[in-house]
């Protein structure tokens, strides 16, 4: 179990997704943890020159690519961890965390006290 969660691991660390704005003119990638790490934008934005609607077109686009890396992340890990687990885990929600592990706590010192 433990070769195969180091190797799902690895390839959850390799995980990188480009996402295309809608246009087509703005290309964001991002790694595992949905942060950019290439941003590639067409010339031919600026035709149109609109600092606002290239902002929200960029947020828009890497939103978009941390949602499907988290997305694939959460398929890597599915055979080990629940999904509602490791989604906890990724977004960062520490309270959800505390209390899953307050629950397998408690579920291994009950499962433990009956054996």
């Amino acid at each position: 179990m433990q070769d195969e969660a180091d190797s799902l691991r690895r390839e959850a660390q390799a995980v990188r997704t480009t996402e295309k704005s809608r246009d087509g003119l703005v290309a964001a990638t991002v790694d595992a943890r949905g942060e950019l790490i290439r941003l590639d934008i067409d010339p031919r934005i600026y035709r149109q020159p609109d600092s606002r609607r290239l902002a929200d077109v960029i947020t828009d686009t890497v939103r978009r690519a941390a949602a499907r890396s988290r997305q694939r992340v959460l398929e890597i890990f599915d055979p080990l961890i629940p999904a509602d687990q490791m989604r906890a885990h990724l977004e960062g929600d520490l309270d959800t965390v505390m209390k899953q592990l307050a629950d397998q706590t408690a579920g291994k010192e009950h499962s433990r006290g009956t054996e």
